[in-house]
């Protein structure tokens, strides 16, 4: 789809009441009131028995939210919008192991330091696959692809140009990223509205120490037990570098060489399988940073740089404006 035709799509019809987001501390900084629900109608493939969201705090500071959230039922998008938008918009999907989605330090934190720097910002609660969902290993995969022709659809209500949108994520929230940097074309469920027709590739895609491949000893365990259980029949489907099409968009990634949960050569064969097609990658791999260090994590260590090395890069990649 050329760009004349997204910017068409864009002037969507106005949208009804939607899910909020999780309570949580009163916190200082902006917190976030806009959501789009992804399946106004209900998400497909319910199982006979809905789980039901819960949302645990795991921060022991008062000052600071460390949210979980499992049982997503109602798949959403919250919206970050900066002051002034430059017409590029991240989709970004946080991690959580497939156990629930960690909705602040890998969600809400880049949320706002990307809509800080001019882009629009969309945090993913996608729903988990082991919770009974009918697309099964393929449920997130549907969600962020969902979400992105969300996002392309709404475009001119957020100032954004439908072309210029990229997603990052983070831990299995990485792998959702690259799978849906590898599978954007792949039929994950049934189309339901005039969104459905528009692309679901992202402009650029950024797995940021990501779970990549579903086969041992580089599969993180307890990702690939929720993703496709004990069948080694799906590991090749469910590894994003076994699925990289010609066409995949350009990608940064980032991973701390000390991580002791999810392998660096998780990043490393996502890397080969990009640069066997040609497709461009940036690469940043840090001695220290372990896993999971976000924005808050980083500090103070090496991984501390990956923010705005990205920013560079993506600004090369034209999701922001150099000027």
């Amino acid at each position: 789809m050329d760009r004349r035709a997204l910017l068409i799509a864009g002037l969507a019809a106005p949208v009804a009441a939607q899910t909020p987001p999780p309570a949580g501390k009163a916190l200082p900084g902006p917190a976030p009131t806009e959501t789009i629900d992804l399946w106004p109608a209900g998400a497909p493939g319910a199982p006979a028995t809905l789980p039901s969201e819960t949302v645990t705090e795991r921060s022991t500071d008062p000052g600071r939210s460390d949210r979980a959230v499992a049982g997503i039922v109602r798949p959403r998008l919250v919206v970050f919008r900066p002051v002034q938008p430059n017409g590029g918009a991240m989709l970004v999907i946080p991690g959580g192991g497939f156990r629930h989605v960690v909705v602040d330090k890998e969600g809400y934190e880049l949320g706002r330091w990307l809509a800080a720097r001019g882009v629009t910002a969309f945090v993913l609660f996608y729903r988990l696959p082991g919770d009974g969902w009918a697309a099964g290993p393929d449920v997130a995969l549907s969600d962020a692809q969902r979400a992105m022709r969300r996002i392309r659809h709404r475009a001119a209500a957020f100032g954004i140009d439908p072309a210029r949108v990229g997603a990052m994520g983070f831990s299995a929230g990485g792998h959702v990223c690259a799978d849906l940097a590898a599978r954007f074309a792949t039929s994950t469920y049934a189309p339901v509205d005039a969104a459905d027709a528009l692309p679901a590739r992202p402009l650029l895609a950024a797995p940021i120490y990501p779970v990549v491949s579903m086969t041992p000893p580089l599969a993180h365990p307890g990702s690939r037990t929720l993703l496709i259980g004990d069948n080694p029949a799906l590991e090749a489907a469910h590894s994003p570098h076994r699925n990289i099409p010609a066409d995949a968009p350009p990608c940064f990634l980032v991973h701390a060489e000390d991580d002791a949960s999810v392998p660096v050569d998780n990043s490393l064969v996502l890397r080969a399988a990009l640069r066997a097609r040609n497709i461009a990658v940036e690469t940043h791999l840090f001695t220290a940073g372990g896993h999971g260090f976000g924005l808050r994590g980083a500090v103070g260590k090496p991984a501390a740089a990956w923010p705005e090395l990205f920013l560079a890069w993506a600004t090369t990649q034209g999701l922001v404006s150099a000027a």
